[in-house]
């Protein structure tokens, strides 16, 4: 699995497991450019090219609202978890690195 992902936030054997698979890596630059229809900097869950497994981590349902990318660099969209699970048909798991 090549998940799109801010390096350092996922503990990735989680978000592989997640996914369904043994192991998952960042994808490249060009890589998430291209299967997502944003640039870097500016990718979103919401509105993707195709449609792309998306995994929340559990800790973002703890927060009343969270801010996740509006597709351009410096755009934020504010909604809650749940919210954005529903809209992109993805799940719930464990993943971030814990601290």
């Amino acid at each position: 699995a090549r998940p799109c992902a801010r390096k350092g936030n996922a503990f990735w054997p989680r978000l592989a497991a997640a996914l369904g698979g043994r192991r998952a890596v960042i994808a490249l630059p060009a890589e998430a450019e291209k299967a997502t229809g944003y640039v870097l900097g500016g990718i979103s869950p919401l509105g993707t090219r195709r449609p792309l497994p998306m995994v929340v981590d559990a800790s973002a349902g703890t927060w009343p609202t969270i801010h996740v990318s509006a597709g351009r660099r410096g755009l934020e969209i504010e909604l809650a978890a749940g919210d954005l699970v529903m809209l992109v048909g993805g799940s719930v798991a464990p993943v971030a690195r814990r601290v």
